[in-house]
């Protein structure tokens, strides 16, 4: 027995061992013999010619010659012994081949019933061609990967080159010169060219263009002029005041009495008629002084403009040709109810507040404290439109939106929560936020903003108390936001600087309105982007 533990550690094969118990094996008491399960011959075969170098071995057992010796007591010399030992030690290093060939063929068997992957065979040398065939041909498909990358990234280039093209006939290619210029042109000057068109915005804001007071302006909401007070606003560098006359509709006159020029908003609003605290002369809303006390009454009449009521706004038309017969629609969307009015004056020329207002790709980098919180930053932003129009919708945003002449700015959100967009259109959201924003030129350096929002969902908010205050809170917020750039701009256009200097593709709306206001500035007959 140790001499087949040395065969077998010579091979550095494992052999088992077991004790016989079978009753037909004689053996002697304390006798170890050496057993192997043998499957089938023809998994034996297999195994052998793959390891025929190991287990072609003969069976000594055919070889071995009869014992020299019979019976009971009869002893064998050392030459019978020596060869005896011999022939055990063939016979059990046979038998331990054997053992471990049956055992192969079992670890075989049971490999196949656990991972049918194993039943092919490969060696290591095998496998790592295999892996480093597979490595380059996912090489091939990263490369492939980017290479399609870098088509669709120029795709989309030459796409937003091609609507430019196309959408964008804006800006005029040729440079306008100082004699073709009105001399009340705006601070608008078309003598820069900036990729082969031209937009210039720089310099000190000029006065203010008499054609560009020929329109309809909101100033006012309806529900801040009550019976018994006034409003005062400035419009073009005018004071103006607006009070209910006797009839209840609004007029609008110039804000200075005629006596002594006091403001006659710091009087009151008697009957109908507004009266000076100086002296006590009163108005009504066509100008016309109506009472002098502790003098003659004369015939005295201040400046007035006309004033209607529509919308739930008031508005006036600052200009010395005949009104305009029609005032643009400003009611919310079927479905909307308001939730909020806010006025605001804000230290900036209007046109500045219009640029911001009309552009939405700046909201993840600049309201990342409100409304934009969030946001992700999209690999292309568009304004989508028609090729003559003010009114289109941003992509990939879900937010719809027009420039209504001559200051207002509409645009409708899709909304899901707040803060949160969803959807790639207005029409795939469920929710909608609706806002006015109305840029009056109040002077050179400074707009009355009026801000209205609609929502078509969660009507009860419109009765809780103080959301007004929250709402104002808000929108405070987000103008602050912007307020700090558009300041800086001003600042920076005063000294020189262009605010137009390099206009892109995002840039569309905003463009359209500088155009539109050039060419009311210089009085053309047709003003683009009108129908």
């Amino acid at each position: 027995m140790n001499a087949a533990v040395f065969t077998s550690s010579a091979l550095s094969l494992p052999i088992s061992f077991c004790k016989t118990r079978s009753s037909q094996v004689t053996r002697k008491k304390g006798e170890f013999r050496v057993f192997a399960v043998f499957g089938e011959d023809s998994g034996l075969v297999e195994k052998k010619n793959q390891w025929g170098h190991l287990f072609d071995v003969e069976d000594p057992r055919s070889k071995t010659p009869p014992p020299p010796y019979k019976g009971k007591g009869k002893f064998m010399d050392v030459n019978q012994a020596l060869e005896v030992a011999r022939l055990d030690i063939q016979y059990l290093d046979w038998r331990a081949r054997q053992d471990l060939l049956t055992i192969m063929l079992l670890h075989d068997k049971v490999v196949d019933v656990l991972n049918p992957l194993a039943r092919e065979y490969k060696s290591i040398g095998t496998v790592k061609k295999e892996l480093a065939g597979l490595q380059e041909e996912l090489a091939k498909a990263h490369q492939q990967v980017h290479i399609s990358e870098a088509r669709v990234s120029t795709a989309l280039e030459k796409l937003a080159h091609m609507e430019e093209l196309v959408n964008d006939r804006l800006l005029p290619v040729r440079v306008a010169t100082e004699s073709d210029r009105p001399s009340y042109s705006t601070s608008v000057q078309d003598s820069d060219r900036v990729g082969g068109k031209s937009l210039n915005v720089s310099g000190p804001v000029q006065p203010y263009s008499p054609h560009l007071k020929n329109f309809w302006y909101p100033v006012a909401f309806t529900a801040d002029l009550k019976h018994d007070t006034m409003v005062p606003i400035d419009c073009f560098e005018q004071p103006w005041v607006i009070f209910r006359g006797e009839d209840g509709k609004p007029g609008c006159v110039r804000n200075t009495c005629a006596h002594r020029a006091c403001p006659l908003d710091l009087g009151s609003v008697n009957n109908g008629r507004i009266q000076c605290p100086y002296h006590g002369w009163e108005y009504s809303t066509d100008g016309k002084c109506t009472k002098m006390p502790s003098t003659k009454l004369l015939n005295v009449k201040i400046k007035s403009i006309p004033c209607l009521e529509q919308d739930g706004m008031v508005w006036v038309w600052p200009g010395d040709e005949p009104p305009s017969p029609t005032l643009p629609s400003l009611q919310p969307p079927s479905g909307f109810v308001i939730h909020a009015e806010l006025v605001m004056d804000l230290p900036v020329e209007h046109g500045l507040l219009l640029d911001n207002l009309l552009d939405l790709a700046h909201a993840p980098f600049t309201h990342t404290s409100t409304f934009a919180k969030g946001w992700s930053v999209p690999s292309l932003v568009k304004f989508l439109t028609p090729s003559s129009g003010l009114q289109g919708y941003w992509d990939p945003y879900p937010i719809d939106m027009e420039f209504k002449p001559p200051c207002i700015v509409l645009s409708t959100i899709g909304i899901s929560k707040p803060g949160k967009l969803e959807g790639k259109s207005t029409e795939q959201c469920a929710t909608h936020l609706h806002q006015l924003h109305v840029c009056l030129p109040s002077s050179r350096n400074k707009t009355r903003l009026l801000y209205r929002m609609s929502l078509d969902f969660a009507p009860i908010l419109k009765n809780l108390p103080f959301m007004e205050h929250l709402w104002r809170h808000f929108a405070e917020q987000v103008l602050n936001e912007d307020l700090r750039l558009v300041l800086g701009q001003q600042e920076r256009m005063l000294n020189g600087a262009n605010i137009w200097n390099l206009p892109v593709a995002y840039d569309k709306l905003g463009v359209r309105y500088r155009l539109w206001r050039n060419a009311v500035d210089r009085g053309d007959d047709k003003l683009p982007f009108s129908g």
